[in-house]
């Protein structure tokens, strides 16, 4: 029988967070590990207020759900006991990561990726002033790969300070639903004269039927409109990409399979994270091996990542140590 234990742990933000929907300063996650006496597995999962979740949520989520189990616990099971979001994220990383140790295989071979390459993250920008993120801009602007935080009116001179002040970076854009079909027109107009290369997902979700006429000369993203499978058929004629996130597929086995689906549907693709630590990255790693997009920086955004994390040279990110995970 497995024994579960769950956490919550607390990581200090470095220098705040800030998107459109509010401000941060701390990244609580919850930890889950499972352990069968002789080897151990661990994921951790991001619960997120925008859709319904809370640590203690997503904690009695997780307890219920392994007692219903009991020693019955499997990644097959588990996906038709408990629906996607942050619980079924944890649970499902720390079963990938006790079968790769029972095993003494990675999860990347166990999962038919192969051998793990380095990767080239986005590095985030908080929404602020044009004047506050061009100062942001200033310290990140030798990092080859920007993604900057909008926030709707006003979204055109920050997305021309960022621009005026990182002139070799790529950039891609997340306003995070908080524009409207009256201030499209303007963001998407500067986002293209500031060479942005994909915008995530500008209209909230459900409100986004719009996207099918309006014109896209930046390919727009779908963010908090996407989840599992079941979402990417209503998605077509919206969005040219979809950011897949463990945090919201309900972990890496529906994420693997999203990626699959997406692909099949001609959509380009982002692997992103929620705020956590280098144990939330290191699954989402095997998903973003062939993604077009990697936003996996949690880590760097923390004044001190969790002891044996993962290490980043600049916005390179090494692929974890199993003694991290997998």
């Amino acid at each position: 029988m497995l024994a579960v234990d769950i956490a919550h742990e607390r990581f200090e933000i470095a220098g705040g967070f800030t998107i459109s929907r509010g401000s941060r300063t701390h990244a609580d996650v919850v930890v889950v590990t499972l352990s069968d006496g002789t080897h151990t597995g661990r994921g951790e999962c991001v619960p997120y207020p925008r859709y319904g979740e809370s640590i203690d949520s997503v904690i009695a989520e997780i307890r219920q759900t392994a007692d219903a189990l009991g020693i019955g616990l499997d990644r097959k099971r588990l996906q038709a006991a408990l629906h996607a979001g942050a619980a079924r994220n944890a649970l499902d990383c720390a079963l990938w990561d006790l079968e790769a140790k029972r095993s003494g295989t990675p999860a990347a071979a166990l999962a038919g990726v192969g051998t793990l390459a380095p990767l080239t993250t986005c590095f985030t920008l908080s929404v602020g002033t044009p004047d506050s993120m061009a100062e942001a801009t200033r310290k990140a602007a030798g990092r080859p790969l920007l993604k900057v935080k909008l926030a709707g009116p006003g979204d055109a001179q920050r997305i021309a300070a960022v621009r005026a002040n990182a002139p070799d970076a790529r950039l891609v854009v997340d306003a995070n639903e908080a524009w409207s079909e009256d201030c499209y027109a303007e963001n998407m107009a500067a986002c293209a004269a500031a060479g942005v290369e994909l915008i995530e997902q500008p209209l909230p979700a459900g409100r986004d039927t719009a996207l099918e006429t309006l014109p896209r000369p930046v390919p727009v993203c779908a963010d908090e409109s996407l989840h599992t499978r079941a979402d990417l058929a209503a998605l077509r004629k919206r969005y040219d990409a979809v950011n897949i996130k463990l945090d919201k597929a309900g972990g890496l086995t529906e994420a693997l399979a999203l990626y699959g689906d997406a692909r099949e549907l001609g959509f380009k693709v982002m692997v992103g994270c929620m705020l956590g630590t280098s144990l939330a990255m290191a699954p989402a790693v095997l998903v973003a091996q062939k993604a077009d997009y990697v936003d996996l920086d949690g880590p760097l955004l923390l004044a001190q990542d969790r002891d044996g994390g993962l290490r980043f040279e600049a916005s390179l990110l090494i692929p974890p140590a199993a003694t991290l995970w997998g």
